[in-house]
């Protein structure tokens, strides 16, 4: 249970420099609302980003970004509407996931899934 704890640690940071590097402004990590949690939160072009880090260490049945469905699509979009509010400045948001995967060398390799979902009420 560490191992993955501390892998989904690894990955959130990994996902973090990516941004950072892309000149994206990190706002908030890991912010909470209710039963909902957002991995990262950042200012990109002016626009509100939400990201969904998704990673796996090894092969799996599916694909990382398929674990989010539409329950995890309702709390992402219930918290980031908590944060907007909030927020001083009024910008369009954007849902995006990042995946972390080993490629063939088990070298971890970084998707990064530009408006993975929309945030449309009653999906």
């Amino acid at each position: 249970m560490a191992d993955h704890n501390e892998f989904g640690k690894l990955a959130e940071e990994m996902a973090v420099k990516y941004l950072e590097d892309l000149k994206y402004k990190i706002l908030a990590r890991n912010y909470r609302f209710m039963k909902a949690e957002i991995d990262i939160i950042a200012e990109f072009e002016n626009e509100l980003v939400v990201v969904e880090v998704k990673a796996r260490n090894s092969d799996a049945f599916i694909e990382p970004q398929e674990a989010i469905n539409k329950k995890k699509m309702r709390l992402l979009i219930s918290a980031a509407n908590d944060f907007s509010e909030n927020y001083k400045h009024d910008l369009n948001t954007r849902f995006d996931v990042i995946t972390i995967l080993p490629d063939e060398q088990n070298k971890l390799e970084i998707t990064h899934i530009i408006n993975a979902f929309l945030s449309i009420d009653g999906n």
